[in-house]
């Protein structure tokens, strides 16, 4: 799977998802630190990328294409982050599966 890892997560988190063989780049290596979420948004559908944040707006974007995953996880450090999303990551692996656009992980 690719990946787009918004602002509000570490870059760290890319690594993380390499080394689980999934292609990502955050927003920060792109230079779209400050880019508005349409930005963000548009740049995710049109590199097949799931868009994933903390940001509830996305919820909202109306781009029927965007997949996006919406972590519910609070501030934690990158350690705590990699643990929690260890815990959930079977189940979020299985996004294309579900041809869902939006998945939760709370």
């Amino acid at each position: 799977m690719k990946f787009l890892v918004d602002a509000q997560l570490p870059p760290g988190l890319c690594r993380w998802l390499q080394a689980r063989g999934h292609e990502a780049e955050h927003v920060f290596a792109l230079g779209m630190a400050g880019a508005p979420d349409s930005r963000i948004a548009d740049r995710a559908v049109e590199t097949d990328a799931i868009l994933i944040s903390k940001d509830e707006d996305f919820m909202a974007s109306g781009r029927p294409a965007l997949r996006f995953l919406w972590l519910r996880c609070g501030n934690m450090t990158s350690a705590a982050l990699s643990e929690w999303l260890d815990a959930r990551w079977a189940a979020i692996e299985e996004i294309p599966d579900t041809g869902e656009a939006l998945v939760e992980a709370v």
